[in-house]
């Protein structure tokens, strides 16, 4: 049996659809379908009820669930074991917010290139749910997520560092260069741009904003830090951002920080599956990730 089977039952277990599972395992919609069915065969036994919205495990499919984890877990461990020897090598998949690719991640790579050239590190830019998402179906090895907590059951998560965040504005802006802090009810009457939906430390800055009594905040999202930057630079408003993101931008003049609430650090999480044992691979750049925060970076 083909543990690529396995992969995708798990999936498909998981995701309830067959549409979500083959775009997960870049496949095919009717691969995902026969790749089941040829499972379904070996086993002697049917796996799903296919139904209007999906998927849905029979009582056997439920009870195998986990021995087929199992064996995928087991198969990565081998492998793993396979390649103790030798130079390290080998392709890691990263995801992470544009925040953390932009600002930290390239330095990671280049130190990383020094030590262990054989590595290759690829980016994906996501959001939280995106990478947890990826961390599940194997798309991704590793992590990083910008988040207070992350907890969950299939998930192992290392907090290797936080970020400070600055209020920012343009200094031609009102409240550029002002001694008094300005408050929440008078950061409620401006313009924000915010990095887009699930980006933790705007979400926090809108809750803030709204919870401001008979405040009706205006807030523009964009998935892209450098448009909401952008917007900022030009005066149109104000942005929060983590100071990594926004220092050249203060060096140069473009941006000033502006005087206000304290704003909270934000974690770093490095996260993994907890059933997929990394590879020595994996294993180098998690190294590199904790050396490159614990080198004086922004904690």
């Amino acid at each position: 049996m083909e543990t690529r089977l396995l992969q995708t039952f798990t999936t498909l277990a998981r995701t309830g659809s067959f549409t979500a599972a083959a775009t997960e395992l870049r496949l095919a919609q009717s691969t995902v379908t026969v790749q089941i069915k040829s499972l379904e065969k070996a086993l002697g036994t049917r796996l799903f009820d296919r139904v209007a919205r999906g998927a849905l495990l029979t009582e056997d499919g439920r009870r195998l669930l986990d021995a087929a984890g199992a064996v995928l877990e087991a198969e990565s461990r081998l492998f793993a074991a396979a390649a103790e020897d030798g130079p390290v090598s080998g392709t890691v998949v990263v995801g992470a917010g544009e925040t953390l690719c932009s600002a930290h991640l390239p330095g990671v790579i280049a130190a990383l290139r020094a030590l262990h050239p054989e590595v290759e590190v690829q980016l994906e830019p996501h959001g939280t749910s995106a990478a947890l998402t990826g961390l599940r179906s194997g798309r991704l090895d590793l992590a990083l997520l910008l988040e207070e907590r992350v907890e969950h059951a299939d998930i192992t998560a290392e907090r290797v560092a936080t970020q400070p965040l600055d209020l920012l504005c343009a200094p031609g802006h009102r409240l550029a260069g002002r001694t008094r802090p300005a408050t929440w009810a008078e950061l409620a009457q401006e313009d924000f741009f915010l990095h887009e939906q699930g980006c933790s430390y705007s979400d926090w800055l809108a809750e803030q904003l709204r919870a401001v009594p008979g405040a009706h905040p205006r807030m523009t999202r964009f998935g892209s830090i450098e448009a909401a930057r952008s917007c900022v630079t030009a005066g149109l408003g104000l942005t929060v951002l983590p100071h990594a993101n926004a220092e050249a931008a203060l060096r140069d003049g473009r941006l000033t920080q502006v005087t206000g609430p304290t704003l909270p650090d934000v974690p770093v999480h490095l996260a993994h599956h907890r059933r997929r044992r990394p590879t020595r691979a994996a294993r180098a750049v998690v190294g590199e990730v904790v050396r490159y925060f614990g080198a004086g970076r922004p904690r």
